[in-house]
Formats: structure tokens, C-alpha cells, sequence
């Protein structure tokens, strides 16, 4: 006598789909947690990257310093820090004047920001890019010439200089005196605003390279 094959019952396929949607539905979560970890830390290594490329370029104009005749090497009013630096091409041997700047943004909050002037051989020409510097700061470079670059967001930056052996308040061109134009540090404080990506303070401390540090 043959045994009648049995199939399953309503409520076993109806358990088995609920089964299959419970693990897709998981599964589902599992791969949006998992994209949404990616875009995230691709999203932070992107700001990492142009945070440290910006570092870079103001590591650069620190080291490019120079103190001309009749000139500011470095000159800061609460507002724009201006730097008269040199050429790193030795073949166009020209000087430059650099402006680093805090300025809202048209989508919304603030914007770190850096203009440099077009090379020059003469005072007058140093006078009129280090005029056009303040300029830029004040109307967004309406007229001003040279290259504006927006950076990253920002929501403060704060400097200090390194004089007699202590960190000080940076202070104006005039200030500095024509003894020391250049001081021997320079700190920079940015308070980086809050986001996915970065958030928080980061300190970076410039020593200026001819600076010599006696024997004990």
C-alpha cells in the first residue's frame, strides 16, 4: 500500500514567506547601514584631505616668507593675514603677495578663504597687490585681480605669534617692527564647524626655518 505524498499547509507557507521577508528585511538594513558607513567615511576622508592640502599651502606661504626693503613680511588686523612671500620657481624669480581670510559663504555659514596677487619685481607693484589684499577682504576681490580660492568651512580662526620665548596675540606689521618682521612661530587655532565629516579645534604651529635655538 503507497503512502499519499504531503504537501505543505497554508500556515507553513505562510510562516516560511513571513521567515523569508523578516531575513530580506534585514538583509536590506544590514546593506543601507553598510552604504551609509561607506558615504560617510568617504565623505570624512575627502575633508581630511582638503583639510590637510589647505594646512599645506599655509605651511608653504609661512615658509616662502620674505622680508623686503621697505616692505611687511607679515601683516594681521583681526580680519585678513597678509604675507609677502617669494617664488619656490627659482627660474621666475618674482614675489607674491598672499591673503588668508575668514568670508560668508552663499550657501550658508563661513568660508576660510585664500587670494595671492600676480608676480612682481618692484615696490610700487608690492604696494598695489598688498592694497588689493585688504580689498579683497573686505568686498570679495571685486576688481582686486590675482586668484581667490574658497578652501573649507569655517567657523573661526584665531593666531598667535612666538616672541621672547612666549605665544602672543599676532599683531600688525607695525607692531612687529622692522627688528624682527618675521616672528619666530606662528600658531593657527580653526574651529572647524560641526558636520558629518570633521568638527572641532585643530591647532597648527608654523617655526619660521632660519630660526636658531642657542646652546644650553
Amino acid at each position: 500500500m503507497r503512502r499519499q505524498a504531503r504537501g505543505f499547509t497554508l500556515i507553513e507557507l505562510l510562516v516560511a514567506i513571513a521567515a523569508m521577508a523578516l531575513l530580506a528585511l534585514m538583509s536590506w538594513r544590514g546593506l543601507d547601514a553598510m552604504g551609509r558607513a561607506q558615504s560617510l567615511n568617504r565623505e570624512r576622508g575627502d575633508a581630511v584631505l582638503t583639510l590637510q592640502t589647505t594646512l599645506s599651502q599655509w605651511s608653504a606661504d609661512l615658509d616662502a616668507m620674505v622680508a623686503l626693503s621697505q616692505t611687511s613680511a607679515i601683516d594681521w588686523d583681526g580680519r585678513v593675514l597678509r604675507l609677502t612671500r617669494r617664488s619656490t620657481d627659482s627660474a621666475t624669480p618674482v614675489v607674491f603677495v598672499a591673503a588668508w581670510t575668514l568670508r560668508p559663504d552663499p550657501a550658508g555659514g563661513t568660508h576660510w578663504r585664500r587670494w595671492q596677487s600676480q608676480g612682481f619685481t618692484t615696490r610700487a607693484e608690492w604696494q598695489q597687490a598688498w592694497a588689493q589684499a585688504a580689498a579683497w577682504a573686505t568686498d570679495g576681490g571685486s576688481g582686486t585681480g590675482g586668484a581667490d580660492v574658497d578652501l573649507i568651512p569655517l567657523d573661526s580662526w584665531q593666531l598667535a605669534y612666538f616672541r621672547n620665548n612666549a605665544w602672543t596675540p599676532a599683531t600688525s606689521a607695525e607692531a612687529l617692527g622692522a627688528t624682527t618682521p618675521v616672528p619666530d612661530g606662528v600658531r593657527l587655532t580653526l574651529a572647524l564647524p560641526q558636520g558629518p565629516a570633521l568638527a572641532g579645534l585643530v591647532t597648527r604651529d608654523w617655526v619660521r626655518p632660519s630660526l636658531t635655538v642657542p646652546k644650553s
